[in-house]
């Protein structure tokens, strides 16, 4: 059996469902499971009948929801000494400082953005918690980001199927480099806001202090 055949058996069973909803549960808090990777997969597979995409959808979304507020309770529960002892210039450091002026200027906007973000998403949930996030609010905004994330990673694999309903293989990586080409955008786009600021913060710095005329 080669590695098509063992993916299609593996797709067309019914246990997949719950891989993929384990897998998005496990991503919430601990981001090395490769949750969209699994979730495009299965939408590739469902171009062909199996599995079906709205129920991936569903499944991919609840886990995610349910992840992310496994990651929101372990920064409620602990969140602050856990987050004050990370590096000062560590990549997670800047993660979290990002994940709170973000939720400082969008509020639990910052939620949806963060899921199309490498890494963003377990810093701003974790972050959510130790600020003392109302969980209502991290709720509605959480199921916006989850459903929203859950229906882009199944089309984005759906279309790729599509595109090459012959060849599931070549689906799966136009599926893949689509999200690649979101995440990348997104970079870009977080990459030229921070350098905007950076440029004002240095321009506000240099301007001359006007002087009041002495009479």
């Amino acid at each position: 059996m080669d590695l098509l055949d063992l993916l299609h058996e593996t797709m067309a069973s019914p246990w997949v469902y719950l891989a993929i909803f384990a897998i998005a549960v496990l991503d919430g808090f601990f981001p090395v499971v490769p949750s969209e990777t699994a979730v495009i997969t299965a939408g590739v597979f469902a171009a062909s009948g199996a599995p079906y995409l709205p129920a991936v959808i569903v499944v991919a979304a609840s886990g995610a929801l349910l992840g992310d507020h496994i990651s929101y309770a372990i920064g409620r529960g602990g969140g602050t000494r856990l987050l004050d002892r990370l590096p000062p210039e560590g990549r997670r450091r800047a993660a979290i400082e990002w994940a709170r002026r973000g939720i400082a200027t969008r509020g639990g906007l910052i939620l949806t953005v963060a899921r199309y973000v490498p890494g963003g998403r377990t810093a701003v949930t974790l972050t959510m918690g130790a600020v003392r996030y109302p969980r209502r609010r991290f709720l509605a905004f959480d199921a916006l980001a989850a459903g929203s994330w859950g229906l882009y990673s199944g089309l984005v694999g759906y279309l790729g199927g599509m595109a090459f309903e012959q060849d599931p293989l070549r689906g799966l990586l136009l599926g893949l480099g689509l999200a690649l080409g979101v995440t990348t955008i997104v970079e870009v786009v977080r990459w030229l806001g921070r350098r905007r600021r950076r440029s004002a913060r240095s321009a506000s710095a240099t301007e001359p202090v006007s002087r009041v005329p002495v009479r």
